[in-house]
């Protein structure tokens, strides 16, 4: 399913084929969370703006509008009308995130809904049924997003339990692939390496789960409070250990210079919802670094804005008109600013299989990772 197509280093160009679409790699995954991008944009924008391949959540898409509802209305692919491949987030981040009360057990958690408080119960299995009722491409495993710093012994006693979870979200996955109703009986399931930084656990943890042999493996954990350099130090001394022939996904990262080092590290699958987050408040990512497009220097600017850009937005508006819409408090704002981001990261990794398949991606790095971050 996955094909290594050239290399520099430890960056790969691949592609991996899933039920709805082989997706190029590197990829960014535009998030949809509750199966709609966060800036009012359509499942025919995404493919405007050369999305290979959406996510959603498997906890918010659970507390509404209900997995079994979206079973009923085909799948999420015919209920959000997107053809091409969906990878579903198994609730465990949100879960440890937003609930203000849970318990943690063998079983699963107990929790309150960030909603309207009532009680939920999600472990692996549930995790799975609710994933399979949505019908997603890419399964994740139902696991504990450890934070950072935690003692070590706690983080020893969770890996060992999420290695647990993952074998009981393989049997379960399997039993509703099996099934003659399966919404998407090709559903993979990614397995989730934990351990915060501490490089022996990662590791430990990768090697036991990846004689498990699934479709693929993610770096969770990361992007919650540790620095940029722990964060490539430790996948540095994770990837060493993830199987070669299945795609790596690094788990809510990151910048574009995370992006960019992530892919020189091994790195295949990214998402994060930074883009659309940073848009919605005017931030806007440009090949010359970030700019406040509210600032009051853009009053009068006719120029797109990056007019380098080939995105819809700055083919057709100017910096000027943009920061009009902010300014007025116009929903047309949003839209146009997360259009432009998302476009953004989708070319970024464009350029990135680019980059790579000419052999420049030395170059490539040493030009824009630190620029793409910088605000103007």
């Amino acid at each position: 399913m996955y094909q290594l197509i050239k290399q520099e280093g430890r960056a790969r160009r691949g592609s991996f084929e899933m039920p709805h679409g082989v997706v190029q790699t590197p990829v960014f995954m535009n998030v949809g969370t509750a199966a709609a991008i966060k800036g009012a944009l359509s499942a025919r924008d995404l493919k405007e703006i050369g999305c290979q391949v959406e996510l959603s959540n498997t906890y918010h898409l659970h507390v509404r509008p209900g997995d079994e509802l979206i079973r009923d209305m085909g799948g999420l692919h015919r209920f959000m009308t997107w053809d091409g491949p969906i990878l579903t987030d198994s609730g465990g981040f949100q879960i440890f995130s937003l609930a203000k009360l849970r318990k943690i057990t063998e079983e699963g958690v107990k929790f309150n809904s960030h909603v309207d408080g009532r009680h939920i119960f999600m472990g692996p299995e549930e995790s799975m049924r609710i994933q399979a009722n949505l019908g997603s491409d890419i399964a994740m495993a139902f696991d504990e997003c450890i934070k950072i710093p935690s003692p070590r012994e706690y983080v020893e006693r969770s890996c060992v339990r999420t290695t647990r979870w993952l074998e009981r979200c393989k049997r379960a996955l399997a039993e509703y692939n099996a099934r003659e109703d399966a919404v998407n009986p090709g559903q993979m399931l990614f397995g989730i390496n934990q351990g915060t930084v501490f490089h022996d656990i990662r590791i430990e943890h990768m090697k036991r789960i990846a004689e498990l042999d699934l479709p693929g493996y993610a770096i969770g954990g990361l992007a919650v409070g540790e620095t940029h350099q722990e964060m490539y130090d430790t996948i540095e001394a994770v990837e060493e250990h993830m199987p070669k022939d299945k795609p790596r996904y690094l788990m809510g990262v990151g910048t574009p210079g995370n992006i960019i080092e992530g892919v020189a590290r091994g790195v295949d699958f990214f998402d994060c919802v930074m883009p659309a987050r940073n848009g919605r408040h005017g931030h806007l990512f440009t090949w010359g670094g970030i700019i406040n497009i509210k600032n009051e220097k853009y009053a009068r600017d006719e120029s797109p804005i990056d007019p380098t850009c080939r995105c819809p937005v700055c083919k057709r508006y100017s910096r000027a008109y943009v920061r009009h819409l902010f300014k007025a408090e116009e929903m047309l704002s949003m839209r146009l600013a997360v259009m432009h981001n998302l476009f953004f990261y989708n070319e970024l990794t464009r350029r990135i299989r680019e980059s790579l398949e000419s052999g420049q991606f030395a170059a490539f790095r040493a030009k824009y990772t630190e620029i793409l971050d910088k605000r103007i």
